[in-house]
């Protein structure tokens, strides 16, 4: 019996980067994305091959989308190098950058950014990667918590993830017949270097994200990584078109 083998977009450093460790170590392989830091992604890639797993590293720009078509080719190309298989089994749209913008001062490019990565990148990524995922696979989206709660300054990045949230009930409905499921893993505030490393580096923004959440701290990226491993888990197969948020309760 093969394991079973999980896409991470943006897997290289971050949330993503937890995530696969944390599937590794639960003996799932990994084909993980990264934008451009090839060396952090090749060094996750070792990291899990001295555990006795097997990784792959290949790039991905998830903001265009007009070169999804040679990135499955490629994942199709390593699956039967590396696993001598034709399918995968999860996919995890992770793949992410912040923007800190007011609403008035948002302008057109910043928004397209916004949704070219956050929106249009999963639509079509899974589209294109559905022939190629098994019949009984997952797709988990990672959606934020700023689609429940407004923060100012988030509005172009908080809409995409609304957005997307809506769209895993949809593709939860239609791909049930494929025995595939669909959720949304949404994170609170985490220290990681995401959006230039705020909520870790800023004894500020730190303070004021503990301050807000109920278990008095703000999230570690294990916390996270610990959650996409267990919504991945067999025990939680019978779960579908949910969005599960792990904040430690922020602003509840």
């Amino acid at each position: 019996m093969s394991n079973k083998i999980a896409i991470v977009t943006g897997g290289s450093r971050g949330l993503g980067k937890n995530a696969v460790e944390k599937l590794a170590a639960r003996g799932i392989d990994v084909i993980l994305t990264y934008h451009s830091q090839a060396d952090a992604a090749q060094a996750v890639v070792q990291s899990i091959e001295t555990q006795g797993g097997k990784a792959v590293a290949i790039k991905l720009d998830a903001g265009d989308s007009s070169t999804f078509d040679a990135f499955v080719a490629e994942v199709k190309t390593q699956l039967q190098r590396v696993w001598q298989r034709e399918t995968f089994d999860f996919l995890v749209n992770n793949a992410g950058i912040g923007l800190h913008e007011s609403f008035v001062d948002t302008t057109e490019a910043q928004f397209d950014l916004m949704m070219n990565i956050h929106l249009k990148g999963p639509f079509f990524l899974t589209q294109k990667l559905l022939p190629v995922m098994i019949d009984g696979g997952r797709i988990l989206n990672v959606s934020s918590g700023l689609a429940r709660f407004a923060l100012p300054g988030s509005s172009a990045y908080a809409i995409m993830k609304g957005a997307v949230e809506v769209l895993t009930r949809y593709q939860a409905k239609e791909l049930g017949a494929r025995g595939i499921t669909a959720n949304v893993l949404a994170p609170g505030a985490i220290e990681t270097d995401f959006s230039g490393g705020m909520v870790r580096d800023n004894p500020e923004v730190n303070k004021i994200v503990s301050g807000n959440t109920a278990l008095g701290r703000a999230g570690l990226p294990d916390d996270i990584g610990d959650m996409v491993a267990l919504m991945l888990s067999d025990e939680a197969r019978w779960m579908n078109a949910q969005r599960v948020e792990a904040s430690g309760g922020m602003f509840i």
